[in-house]
């Protein structure tokens, strides 16, 4: 009897060929279910991914808004500060606020101005007159008022000297007018425009440019600044306790 030998290299290679053509259909149960599990890790990744992209975007547009709420608040606080401050050196200086602000160009410029005066004052030893002193500038005073009636242009003359004079012995430097008035505006910021007028018009006496009007006008210019200075504060009253 004859015997057929089939080539096992064939076999082989076809058992091969068939298993590399089974499809998902003919895969058994259970690796079925690893590859659709291992298929659902795989789509779930990204998702996870996403969500965390997601938050932290979340996260920044929190911040930002927090950021943007914190600018706002400081700024109204600023301006509502800036706004105090105005009003409280337009309430002290008064026209002064009103010239400075013209003088300087806008309103922040005007008010650094106005308050490095407050601290030039501060720095300052101004005093109040003793006694003696203030009999003495107040018997000057007299003299040089009567003597405006024969010399108006002298008398206006001695106002200024003896107002220089008394702003000297009080404590406030005197070399530079504009500095002076600048220093005066700042404890009597309601006299330091007509004080400016009156030097004015003395510095015209010496040119015969002033008139009698105007002389007049001036000693009565020197005459509220005087007064000012000559004013003496009211006396502290000290409460016993009961």
């Amino acid at each position: 009897m004859n015997h057929i030998r089939l080539p096992v290299a064939g076999i082989r290679s076809s058992t091969q060929l068939t298993r590399t053509t089974v499809n998902s259909d003919q895969t058994p149960p259970r690796e079925r279910r690893i590859l659709i599990a291992h298929k659902v890790q795989s789509t779930e990744e990204p998702r996870e991914e996403e969500v965390s992209m997601d938050l932290s975007t979340l996260d920044f547009r929190l911040i930002a808004i927090a950021v943007v709420v914190i600018l706002v608040i400081a700024g109204l606080c600023w301006l509502i500060m800036r706004r105090r401050k105005t009003a409280a050196l337009r309430q002290k200086f008064g026209s002064e606020y009103n010239r400075a602000v013209l003088v300087h160009g806008s309103e922040r410029k005007a008010e650094a101005k106005l308050e490095d005066r407050e601290k030039r004052i501060e720095k300052l030893s101004i005093r109040d007159l003793s006694p003696s002193e203030h009999e003495n500038f107040a018997k000057r005073w007299e003299e040089v008022q009567a003597r405006f009636v024969d010399s108006p242009k002298g008398a206006v003359m001695e106002a200024d000297d003896l107002v220089s004079s008394l702003m000297k012995t009080r404590g406030y430097p005197v070399s530079d007018f504009d500095q002076r008035a600048a220093d005066i505006s700042v404890d009597h910021p309601l006299v330091v425009e007509n004080y400016r007028s009156a030097h004015e018009t003395t510095m015209r006496v010496g040119r015969f440019e002033a008139t009698t009007d105007e002389l007049r006008a001036a000693m009565i210019h020197y005459r509220a600044l005087y007064e000012e200075l000559m004013r003496v504060p009211p006396p502290v009253v000290l409460k016993m306790k009961a």
